[in-house]
Formats: structure tokens, C-alpha cells, sequence
């Protein structure tokens, strides 16, 4: 199975032209050896520039560039612009303290998709919660974690859900179990403020919810939640996403992206139509 563990966080920008210029390293007919002598440096340097494993340094930028073969000078200057942006350290870096690095990947995938599909068993998901749920959610899981911490991790769980109401938001859909809505978080105020804020965002022409019932018996993914990013631009692949305890694995393999999107597909059947989940949740509140 093949695994994708961006390495400093990349921003997607930053992995397109990774692509690119793998793709005119390639259309040039020169090795990873033959561009890095042409640099001065080892073969190791322009596979990782190409892998979006490190910056990309403009002066090599621009001599790989003449050496594949691009010689129009806007151009150039126009694939370099992109580069000093792709460098530029995204909105989520200034909360590095509070971010693991692997989360930091998830949240530039995050904010260029045009479409984010995902399956949630256990929490409301970070796009859709309340201040008061997020809150609560963070501090069981970071127990020991000081109240500044804490403040600063839903401020980036705020910044997150501006996407879904920008010009241009991307399509959420998610399958969520009947859990989530079960679980009590927080008590029954913020419970009931999170499912109101879950009906709310059922309104938005940009979201579709559905709920998986009990009801439903078992379903193919089972074993946990996860997500899969699709973009607009066509050198990224469909991308999943699936998070444990300590890290997270990206996946950007056809084959197992292809998993993960049969496994949703099929639940999505099964979960209970999204025309129905403002009737749902209405239920569920009154139970609260």
C-alpha cells in the first residue's frame, strides 16, 4: 500500500509544482543524476523539490527551467511568482505551537479542494462544530494541554470553517454516524446547539449531511473515519485521509484512493438520504 507523508507540510501549490516540474524533467529526457549535476547538486535535491519534500529554492527553480527547456521569459516569471507563493507558509503556520505537522498537510488539502467527502463514527466534524463542542472535543483529547492551548486550537477550527462560506467553498459531503449525535459532549446545552448548528449548515448549498442509523446494521468502513480530497487542479490526484492516535497516512495511490471512495459510495446508499437529515436531526434535539 502506497503511503504519502508530506514533509513539512507542504502547500498544495508547493506539490503541484513539484509535478510540474517532474513532468517537464521527464519531457526533457533527463534523469534525476543528469538535472541535479546541472544544479551543482545531488540527484537527492531535485527528487525531493519534485516529492514537495523541501522549498523551492528560485535560483534552482529558474536553472532547471532553461535546462528542460522553457525558455520564454514570462514564462519563466510566471512559473517562478508561483514559486515565491508556493514558499509563502500558509494561515494555519502561525499556529504551528498548537498544530501537529501532520495536521498541517490536511489543512492546506483542506482549503484547495473542491470537493471534501468524509465518513465521521465518532465526533461532529471540525468544519461543522460549535465553539462550545470544539472545546470540549479538544480538551478530552488534550487532557493535560494548558487553556491558552486549547483557545488556540478552536481559533484554527474557526479559521477552518470560513471555507465553507468564501466565493468558490468547496462541496462538503458527509456520511456521520448516529454516534456522534448520541454521545453526549459537553452536556445537553452544547448538544443541542451542535445539532441545531448541524441543521443550520444542511441550508447551505455547499453541504449535504447524511446520518447513518443504528438502524442501518453494519456498513464497510467500520473501522474508522476518514477523508478524501478532490481538486480542481488537474496535476493532484484524489487524495484520502485516515487518522489515528498519533499521526495520520495520506494516500494518493488510484488503488487505494478507490477503496476508500467504494466504501463511501456504498454508505452513502445505505446512510439515510440527506433530504431527510434536518427531520432526523430535529428528532434527535427534542431528545436532548
Amino acid at each position: 500500500m502506497a503511503e504519502v507523508r508530506p514533509a513539512g507540510a507542504p502547500t498544495v501549490l508547493r506539490v503541484v509544482l513539484g509535478k510540474r516540474l517532474h513532468d517537464l524533467r521527464e519531457k526533457a529526457g533527463l534523469s534525476y543524476e543528469e538535472a541535479g549535476r546541472a544544479l551543482d547538486v545531488t540527484h537527492a535535491i531535485v527528487r525531493r523539490m519534485e516529492k514537495a519534500e523541501v522549498g523551492l529554492k528560485l535560483p534552482y527553480v529558474e536553472k532547471l527551467l532553461r535546462v528542460y527547456g522553457v525558455t520564454d521569459a514570462a514564462e519563466v516569471e510566471g512559473f517562478l511568482d508561483l514559486a515565491r507563493e508556493a514558499n509563502r507558509p500558509g494561515w494555519w503556520h502561525r499556529f504551528r505551537d498548537v498544530l501537529p505537522e501532520w495536521f498541517s498537510a490536511f489543512v492546506s488539502l483542506e482549503g484547495e479542494a473542491n470537493l471534501i467527502r468524509a465518513y465521521e463514527p465518532h465526533y461532529v466534524p471540525g468544519l461543522l462544530q460549535t465553539e462550545r463542542y470544539a472545546r470540549a472535543v479538544l480538551r478530552a483529547g488534550m487532557p493535560h494541554a494548558p487553556e491558552a492551548d486549547i483557545e488556540r486550537a478552536v481559533a484554527v477550527r474557526r479559521e477552518r470553517q470560513s471555507l465553507l462560506t468564501r466565493e468558490g467553498a468547496p462541496l462538503l459531503w458527509v456520511v456521520m454516524d448516529e454516534t456522534v449525535l448520541r454521545r453526549p459532549i459537553g452536556g445537553p446545552d452544547i448538544m443541542r446547539e451542535q445539532v441545531s448548528r448541524l441543521a443550520e449548515a444542511t441550508t447551505l448549498p455547499n453541504v449535504r449531511l447524511q446520518i447513518m442509523p443504528f438502524a442501518a446494521g453494519p456498513h464497510p468502513a467500520m473501522y474508522g473515519p476518514f477523508h478524501i480530497f478532490r481538486f480542481p487542479l488537474p496535476e493532484l490526484p484524489d487524495i484520502a485521509y485516515a487518522e489515528n492516535l498519533v499521526g495520520a497516512s495520506y494516500f494518493d495511490q488510484r488503488e487505494d484512493v478507490s477503496a476508500f471512495l467504494e466504501a463511501l459510495d456504498r454508505m452513502c446508499a445505505q446512510a439515510a438520504p440527506a433530504q431527510t437529515t434536518e427531520a432526523v436531526l430535529g428528532g434527535i434535539r427534542k431528545e436532548i
